[in-house]
């Protein structure tokens, strides 16, 4: 705990040892920003306590399908040996042959959710390959989606804003504000609609906002609305939690942004 507030990063990024450098090098060259860290889980493990932060959203990516179940496999490892301190969600790819049993398999391993990063795999959010996932997943499983990237047209919110409408009972988590990039877009076609399904992280966006800013994007989405996120390995876990102490925000909005909202989405007791 920090300053007596109970605190979820809802956005980490771990890998296994042996891969967790070449991995963190490749999300540093794809998006042309430093890390702060490798994102092994026990670095995760040590910066986060530093920080005062009480427990981690894990997850990985897979980009082929080859690796969806071996990578639940390593998050549901990960989040056994934290001791309570992770929480894991799973990945899909849509090119896997058997989608529907890779969800039950990450639902078998206890895992909270789903992670997606259409950018990195290469595939339209509204893609017609996607459609089963969400068809599997709604009323059943959380989405933590990477959403926006102004050099793609994969993730941006114009391909959210459909799936929000059609799959009404699937809770998805827009990261980035909804909109990495690209969020006075996201602010204009996502946050204004105010989707019951709809809720936002604020992971990797402190970075490009002034407070001022920052205050905005949360009001624009609502409160009740805004996951606390850091995106490690990519910051500083220390830094993103200081920065969101420092808006001048209401006890109540604080308590929600830092644990309750993120214990809502994923079923967090």
């Amino acid at each position: 705990m920090k300053n007596g507030y109970y605190i979820i990063d809802s956005h980490c990024h771990i890998y296994p040892e042996k891969i967790a450098q070449a991995a963190s090098d490749h999300t540093s060259k794809f998006y042309d920003l430093a890390m702060c860290g490798t994102g092994t889980p026990a670095s995760l493990m040590e910066d986060s306590a530093r920080a005062g932060i009480d427990m981690c959203v894990v997850q990985s990516v897979a980009l082929k399908p080859s690796q969806v179940r071996s990578i639940n496999k390593f998050i549901a490892e990960s989040v056994a040996a934290s001791k309570g301190r992770f929480v894991g969600l799973g990945t899909l790819h849509p090119d896997s042959e058997d989608v529907a049993g890779d969800i039950e398999h990450l639902v078998s391993l206890g895992l909270h959710g789903v992670k997606l990063h259409p950018d990195m795999q290469e595939f339209k959010l509204d893609d017609y390959r996607f459609l089963k996932m969400y068809e599997l997943c709604e009323g059943r499983l959380p989405m933590l989606i990477h959403t926006g990237d102004f050099r793609y047209d994969f993730s941006n919110p114009n391909r959210m804003l459909p799936i929000l409408e059609i799959y009404k009972n699937l809770t998805v988590v827009g990261a980035h504000f909804g909109g990495w990039s690209v969020w006075e877009d996201a602010v204009k076609t996502l946050a204004s609609r105010h989707f019951d399904n709809f809720y936002v992280d604020s992971s990797s966006s402190f970075y490009a906002h002034t407070d001022g800013q920052i205050r905005d994007l949360i009001s624009a989405f609502g409160v009740d609305r805004v996951l606390f996120g850091v995106d490690y390995p990519m910051w500083d876990p220390s830094g993103e939690v200081d920065r969101l102490f420092g808006l001048g925000l209401p006890e109540e909005d604080l308590k929600k942004i830092f644990a309750q909202n993120a214990k809502l989405v994923y079923n967090i007791i």
